[in-house]
């Protein structure tokens, strides 16, 4: 097999394994809401920045082995080693880490939110239970929490045995469930409907059945659907 043919079956075989994470509940690459927006297109950034580094370093490496005969003279060497060992690293890296901080900073709970919707999330082995403070008269919810579409939520965590971790990929990112401890969230599905939430730090021999799912209602209908909830319990 020659070397095209051997690079064309391995991009291929990358593509097949990037289309199949695409897809899916659990996807964080393929996000439903602002925060979740923003992770993904980080990590799509990063992914770009890896793999332009990746072929470079892989076309210095093919090139050792075709061109064997070349020989660099000791200042052409150094050249390599200061501009590819160290400028170009620290300048891909710095803008990188720029890029990440930039983007981190539109994912915190920033209170003068407009629309802003606060909920109450604990965690125990192994189980979610949801409370609604700012619903006047609604109850709790275990394992489904209820929000309003196309409004920002604010998901207060907090655990009552062991840490544990929120995660509802397609809308935001993850944070821990801390004993004793809040921690805030914010989240937001662009569109009603349903989304899946996971527990993303082992907690035990239940860990892994630890899962919730997230009901985004038309924000008209989520007073209306908290108290539907609450009368069926």
């Amino acid at each position: 097999m020659n070397l095209s043919r051997a690079a064309r079956i391995g991009t291929l075989a990358l593509a097949g394994l990037s289309l199949a994470a695409c897809g899916g509940p659990l996807s964080a690459l393929d996000p439903a809401g602002p925060a979740a927006a923003h992770i993904a297109q980080i990590w799509n950034v990063m992914l770009v920045g890896a793999t332009l580094l990746f072929l470079l370093v892989m076309v210095l490496f093919a090139l050792a082995f075709l061109k064997p005969q070349w020989r660099w003279s000791e200042r052409a060497g150094f050249r390599w080693l200061l501009y590819g060992g160290f400028v170009m690293p620290l300048t891909v890296l710095t803008a990188l880490l720029f890029y990440a901080l930039a983007g981190g900073e539109r994912l915190l709970a920033h209170p003068e939110a407009e629309g802003l919707v606060r909920v109450e999330a604990e965690a125990r082995r192994w189980q979610w239970t949801f409370r609604y403070p700012d619903a006047e008269g609604a109850g709790e919810s275990v394992d489904v929490l209820h929000i309003p579409a196309g409004r920002p939520v604010d998901v207060v965590i907090t655990s009552r045995d062991v840490i544990h971790s929120f995660w509802v990929p397609r809308l935001g990112g993850k944070l821990d469930a801390i004993p004793g401890h809040t921690n805030i969230l914010r989240i937001e599905a662009d569109t009603e409907g349903t989304y899946g939430g996971i527990c993303s730090e082992y907690c035990g021999f239940g860990h892994a059945a630890m899962s919730f799912t997230v009901v985004a209602h038309p924000p008209e209908d989520y007073e209306a659907a908290l108290a539907a909830q609450e009368a069926g319990q």
